[in-house]
């Protein structure tokens, strides 16, 4: 599969480029019917959350898991806001970023700008640490104390990665403006607002409906949509033949073909995770709408000889923590122990 990779990356960029261009322009009535089958549902389901409340409390989770998907398709939407792609107008995007980044608990400025340097430094082993999952080199691992082994792994331990993780920094990290300078203005006051949104949220509806209620609502709805949007993100980019380099050697073109894959989903969950498995092309060119990257994807070869994940497949890639220079590619604490020879920590 890899070796097709590496052959479709040797298009030229003027190929690309003028591929993408076609794909770029966002439609007003898609983006607009994109926010109504969204938001609508959304709002009616927590509605039904709340009388199901009166039934049974299984039941009211039963409906959090639905909504939870609409609340990572109202991710996705908020998402291409950022990238300036969802309408032609910057200040549109912006005003529906924001007020989704609400409902997703994400201060919309901060996020984008993190997201930015992503997409920026995606795959760049000298660019780590901003919008991306924690990983380290053998040789990183190697050379840290018992302490530090101990610590990242922990950190990259799948309940700490699905589960902690996700909680931890949609309802707590979001909340404070980390990782900005003093001069990022707009991007921590989005922090500020966000949480003056939120917290007069939580009081007028605590005060309408029981504040026990909106909790017992609201927090399952959030803490599955975060685990789902998280998983989504980490699989597009920690597979066993992802692409990192430092950065003399870095190409962009390459981290989008071969360190993105192409997650193929079930046609249900596609649609909720608003075409994000499509993540190799995305990367390639942000500014395509969600809603034309599997467009993109069916008619050109070039974007077809990927990564391709499943569902079944991608649970392998949670036991991937290591990128090991020497073979290229991604490999789990056991096969370091094994290639390298070493005792467990």
């Amino acid at each position: 599969m890899m070796d097709k990779v590496k052959a479709a990356v040797q298009k030229t960029k003027s190929d690309w480029i003028e591929i993408v261009k076609r794909y770029q322009k966002p439609h007003i009535g898609k983006s607009t019917w994109q926010i109504i089958n969204s938001l609508v549902p959304f709002l009616i389901i927590w509605v039904l959350m709340y009388f199901s409340l009166r039934v049974s409390y299984w039941l009211t989770l039963g409906l959090a898991i639905i909504n939870a998907g609409f609340m990572v398709r109202i991710f996705i939407i908020q998402h291409d806001c950022g990238h300036n792609s969802f309408y032609n107008s910057t200040k549109t995007n912006n005003i529906v970023g924001s007020i989704f980044g609400i409902i997703t608990l994400t201060p919309y400025y901060h996020w984008r700008k993190a997201h930015a340097i992503h997409h920026a430094t995606s795959g760049d082993l000298d660019f780590r640490g901003i919008g991306d999952v924690e990983t380290i080199t053998v040789n990183e691992y190697m050379a840290l104390n018992n302490w530090g082994k101990i610590k990242y792994r922990f950190f990259r331990h799948p309940f700490t990665t699905f589960i902690i993780g996700p909680a931890f920094v949609f309802l707590f990290m979001h909340r404070f403006p980390v990782k900005t300078k003093k001069t990022d203005k707009k991007e921590r006051a989005s922090v500020h607002w966000t949480n003056l949104a939120l917290l007069s949220i939580t009081v007028g509806m605590g005060l309408l409906i029981g504040f026990k209620e909106f909790f017992i609502i609201q927090l399952p709805i959030s803490l599955i949509g975060s685990m789902a949007g998280v998983y989504l993100f980490y699989v597009q980019h920690q597979f066993e033949d992802t692409y990192w380099r430092w950065h003399n050697n870095w190409d962009y073109e390459k981290a989008a073909l071969e360190g993105c894959s192409y997650f193929k989903l079930p046609k249900v969950l596609q649609w909720f995770s608003g075409n994000i498995g499509f993540h190799h092309i995305h990367h390639l060119s942000p500014k395509i709408p969600n809603y034309l990257l599997e467009k993109a994807y069916e008619e050109n070869n070039l974007f077809q000889n990927v990564e391709t994940l499943t569902m079944i497949s991608s649970v392998k890639t949670i036991f991937l923590d290591l990128w090991d220079e020497e073979r290229n590619k991604l490999i789990s604490f056991w096969e370091y122990r094994r290639l390298y020879k070493v005792m467990p920590t």
